[in-house]
């Protein structure tokens, strides 16, 4: 099948380059040139493990073309989607300016039948949007042309959207026509081959089920820090408290870690996206607004620790980070939790020697000029000099560090620990105090 992406970040470059290593052939289109002609030569503008390979491997074979000119890419595919962001609005609503414009380019230079598809996570009523800018331009044009808007929406995890691609799930495609349903299933042919994975349903439904499986997803996670914060004020170990509640079928382990709060392009956004569309059609969603507040508090409690322990003065320390992307697997620091912590520790007079796999250029390009970070080659270079050690983002490399090492390398015996790694009595074996998420010794005194 020809097959037309408009944009070429996460969601828009994976499924163009799985699409084309199944055998579609697929055209993106950005407007960025800059962009184009670094994936033409083969250099991919984000970290995803496996996608560079993919992305080569189908350019050279002719089945994944990239171009900046828009009507060669509506002209190119039957089916269109449209994978470009949504960012927030400053009252949490998702921004579908960009969206729209591409909805109104394909109105604009279609020819022929198209399948519209919002792969772009959107509110519930965008395909309503997207059909009327298309059919405005048509109008314009007073063009008689047939067209079908689909919602299909990504459930791709950053760090993980190359298997998630080619080991859905599920496919959610929602339709009310019969004519797109048979050309999604073709599509989808390939991923199905072990089993039917492609769920068909309305349009609204399939909005609201991306917004939901997000929002249930950051409401696990917001529990169990909630969980934490309540843990290190009784003296209970949450660690411990995790497995017994994992352990329960009907709760399992999944997305009940407790840290230093959750970020990335997804969860913040839909989260707030979600409670805007519920206040506009008059209802409260309490429990949403209640997931945003507990992940932004947070976000917070690793710079409270720190500053806690040095009793509120940390003018001249410096403080050695390892983790700044939001999550392992990733360079994207998309409201990470680091950015939190390192703003507040500038804002208290503290400098910070920070290391990451895979952010480091990400962080240098969000803080260019920032005086009081220094970007450190490996792990240990961070350490040297530093008076602190605080974990932000759980990079296995990170996992079974040197311990005696980091005694012998940091000024003040203490690791901050935002994503519960270690043993505390692992740590205590070298001298050092470890102050975790709802376990251990903490700031309120207990164990």
């Amino acid at each position: 099948m020809r097959i037309t992406i408009f944009g070429t970040g996460y969601v828009g470059l994976v499924t163009g380059a799985c699409l084309a290593e199944v055998g579609h052939h697929v055209m993106c289109m950005d407007v960025d040139q800059a962009k184009i002609d670094r994936l033409r030569e083969g250099i991919i503008p984000i970290y995803e493990p496996g996608l560079e390979p993919i992305v080569a491997h189908n350019t050279a074979a002719g089945r994944l073309q990239f171009t900046t000119d828009v009507v060669e890419a509506v002209d190119y595919g039957e089916l269109q989607f449209i994978a470009v962001g949504t960012p927030s609005d400053e009252d949490g609503s998702a921004d579908l300016k960009y969206v729209l414009a591409v909805a109104g380019s394909i109105g604009e230079h279609m020819n022929d039948y198209k399948v519209v598809i919002d792969k772009s996570t959107v509110p519930v009523g965008t395909a309503d949007k997207v059909r009327e800018a298309v059919r405005g331009k048509l109008l314009e044009r007073s063009a008689d042309i047939d067209f079908d808007v689909v919602s299909n929406p990504e459930f791709l995890k950053e760090g993980a959207a190359v298997d998630d691609f080619m080991k859905p799930d599920r496919i959610i495609v929602g339709t009310d026509s019969d004519r797109p349903q048979e050309l999604l299933r073709e599509l989808y042919y390939p991923f199905n081959r072990n089993h039917e994975r492609v769920i068909f349903m309305d349009v609204r439904s399939a909005e609201l089920t991306k917004y939901a499986a997000n929002a249930m997803l950051a409401t696990k996670i917001s529990f169990m820090n909630e969980v934490a914060n309540l843990a290190e004020r009784l003296g209970a170990d949450i660690e411990h408290v995790r497995r017994g509640m994992g352990s329960d079928p009907r709760i399992g382990y999944h997305f009940i870690y407790p840290g230093c709060g959750y970020g990335g392009s997804c969860f913040p956004k839909d989260v707030k996206a979600l409670a805007w569309t519920a206040r506009e059609y008059d209802y409260e969603a309490r429990l949403l607004d209640a997931v945003e507040a507990v992940n932004s508090a947070q976000k917070h409690v690793l710079f409270d620790k720190v500053s806690h322990y040095y009793g509120g003065d940390l003018a001249g320390k410096t403080v050695a980070l390892w983790g700044l992307s939001f999550k392992p697997k990733t360079d994207d620091m998309r409201e990470a939790p680091s950015r939190v912590l390192m703003e507040k520790l500038w804002a208290a007079g503290a400098s910070v020697q920070a290391f990451d796999p895979e952010a480091m250029e990400e962080t240098q390009r969000i803080y260019p000029d920032q005086p009081g970070l220094q970007l450190c080659g490996t792990k240990e270079q961070a350490l040297k000099g530093a008076d602190c050690l605080v974990i932000c983002t759980e990079w296995k490399e990170f996992r079974s560090p040197d311990f005696a090492q980091i005694a012998a390398a940091i000024r003040s015996p203490v690791v901050f620990d935002g994503r519960n790694l270690y043993d505390e009595k692992m740590l205590g074996r070298h001298g050092l105090s470890y102050y975790a998420i709802g376990r251990g010794l903490n700031q309120f005194g207990t164990r």
